[in-house]
């Protein structure tokens, strides 16, 4: 398993929780590069990075 670019990161005790993140991988995949929202349990953080193509 090769690790993916990183987009775009936020703490994970925003006060929005996840929502910026949510917010920056819908606006991505709006633009016409797929994302997606995941936990890096390591850094405490919300990771945006590309949708894996399954």
């Amino acid at each position: 398993m090769s690790a993916r670019p990183i987009l775009a990161d936020f703490p994970a005790g925003h006060p929005r929780g996840s929502r910026p993140a949510e917010e920056k991988a819908a606006e991505l995949t709006a633009s016409g590069t797929p994302a997606t929202v995941r936990m890096d349990l390591n850094g405490d953080r919300f990771v945006v990075v590309p949708e894996s193509e399954s």
